[in-house]
Order: structure tokens, then sequence, then C-alpha cells
């Protein structure tokens, strides 16, 4: 009872006010904007063609209506959260009239099955491999990786991914350049093989970033704890090294690297923008960048709001393991 109330329930709290926050937030940075998407899109429509000027208000209105931008901005706020709480994030300015949650529905399965993987496998690879340099620091072999990876990581994304592109999909074109798949879906091993083929340089660009920054992370936090008091016993007792790094070092570091899993998995939701445009991958980055670029504000707040909400429960699920990962904690 006591961890409910002291550890628990404050997070959960915190985890609320965030998303209140956020959701605020939000709402109010399209309505600041310059661009007002309802003037834009009247001025297309007249660009070409004579319509009435009663015609016009009347059209104004109905779609500021339609958009949620009529009234005051109280108004707009309380009937934003209405329609947030029942699940509606309006229609597509862009491609009216389809609703913003269809385009979300069919980016997120590939964003949530490209970043869920690379994150997993960028993630292990790093731990481990970066802790067994941090362990074995003086070998030839580790110290040769670790010049390998310190060239990677300052490397950005985007140069990663044209490197591939150009090499794999170009010079050598063994996987494609753009796409996410090959045919109609179907549960069958043709789509799905096409899914693995058009899904690897995008998902290896991931990944060579992703393990580039955990692995200094794991081997910084390797270095520190080898000089721990009981690592040094276990080696004074002749354990076995491999247990040494598995059960030792990588065990008792595991509490940042679960911060960083939770956080990265809860940030997959804004989609790995660059990589997607530029492998023409269909998931949520290139979607918001489609949306960035006709100013389709809201196809923008529902992803900037899935993303808001998928990095606060991530950070909760952090809060509400480390007791289980941290007995100090539970002992407070």
């Amino acid at each position: 009872m006591q961890l409910l109330k002291s550890y628990i329930l404050p997070r959960v709290a915190q985890w609320a006010v965030v998303i209140f926050v956020g959701v605020t937030v939000t709402f109010l940075i399209p309505r600041f904007s310059p661009v007002n998407p309802v003037d834009d899109m009247i001025g297309r429509m007249t660009a070409f063609q004579t319509i009435d000027p009663q015609a016009v208000v009347a059209m104004r209105a109905t779609m500021e209506d339609l958009y949620g931008l009529d009234g005051s901005l109280l108004d707009q706020y309380v009937a934003f959260w209405r329609r947030l709480l029942q699940g509606d994030l309006g229609p597509s300015f862009q491609n009216f009239p389809t609703p913003v949650n269809e385009f979300i529905a069919a980016g997120l399965p590939w964003t949530v099955g490209l970043l869920t993987t690379t994150t997993l496998i960028s993630w292990l690879l790093g731990i481990f491999v970066g802790s067994l340099v941090g362990y074995f620091q003086h070998r030839r072999w580790a110290q040769a990786l670790e010049r390998i990876v310190i060239v990677v990581y300052p490397t950005p994304y985007l140069i990663i991914a044209l490197i591939l592109l150009v090499i794999f999909a170009f010079y050598w074109p063994v996987f494609p350049m753009v796409g996410g798949a090959q045919g109609s879906p179907a549960l069958t091993w043709e789509y799905i093989s096409s899914i693995l083929r058009f899904g690897f340089l995008p998902a290896l660009s991931i990944v060579i970033g992703g393990f580039a920054f955990r692995f200094i992370m794991a081997k910084a936090l390797a270095t520190t704890e080898i000089a721990s008091d009981y690592v040094q016993y276990a080696e004074l007792a002749a354990v076995p090294k491999r247990r040494i790094v598995t059960s030792y070092v990588i065990r008792n570091t595991m509490l940042p690297h679960v911060n960083d899993l939770a956080l990265s998995l809860g940030a997959m939701f804004e989609g790995a923008l660059i990589v997607e445009v530029m492998f023409g991958y269909p998931g949520l980055g290139s979607k918001l960048f489609t949306a960035i670029s006709n100013a389709d504000y809201n196809i923008i707040m529902g992803i900037t709001l899935l993303s808001i909400v998928g990095i606060a429960t991530g950070s909760l699920i952090v809060d509400l393991l480390y007791p289980v990962f941290d007995p100090r904690v539970r002992l407070r």
C-alpha cells in the first residue's frame, strides 16, 4: 500500500498531466500558424472558377464547423477534447473526406512492424556486444570493433540510408529502391517475402544507427561495472567469464537499458521519418512528411498525439517496472 501511494499513484498522475499538456500544445500550435487551411482550400477552389460570394461564405462556415475551427478558441478546445475522447480525429484536409483515423490505421502496421523489429534487434545486439567489448576492452578484436562503431555512431541516419540505397539498390540491385511490399495483402509466402525484401534496407539502416548508440552506452556502463567489488571477487573466485558478463555485468546495468527500450518503443508512433521518406516506405513517417508539406493539420495532430501518448506511456511503464528491477525502490 505504501508503494502504491508514494510511488505508483504520483507517476500515473504525472502521466495524465503530460498527456493533457501535450494535447493542449498540439491543439494550439496549428491555430497559431500563419497558414489557414480553410482559406487555402477555398483559394484553390476559386482560383480557376467563379463562385457566388454567398456560396463562399456558406462553404467557409461549413468547412470551419467540419474541421472544428468555428467559434472561439475555448469552444474549439472543448470540441477538440470531445471529439478526441470519442476517437474522432476529423477528416484529412488534402484527402477529404477520408478520416485521419484511416490514414493512421494504414501506416501504423508498417511503422510498428519496422521499428519494433529494428529496435529490439539493435537493443539486444548493442547491449550484448557493448558489454563484451567493455569487459574484454584490452583485446584486439574489442578495440577494433570499438573504433568501427565510433566512426559509425556520429553518421546520420540519412547518410547510412543513402549509402545502403546506392550500393544495394542502384549499383548492385539486390533490394528494391522504394515501397513496402509487392502484390495484394495476403497470408502467402510471396507477399510476406516481399515485405521482408522491401523492408530490409530501411531496417538495416535503423539497426546500424541504433546498435552504435546502444553499443557505446553498454560499453560505458560495463566499463564502470567491471571495477565493482562483486565483479572483482567473481574473477578471483574463478567464475566463468561468460557468467560474469551475463549475470554480473549485463544484469546490473539493465536499468538504463530498460529505460532506453521503453522510450524507444514509445517513440515509434511518430515513425522513422527520414528513413521512410528515403525508401518510400508506407509508414507514419512518410504520411507525416506529406502532411507537413501539404499543411494537413489534422493528420499532423493525429500522429503527434499518438506519439505523445506512446512516449508518455513508455515512460510510465519504465517507472512502474523500476520496483521489479531495483529492490531499493520497493524498500523506500
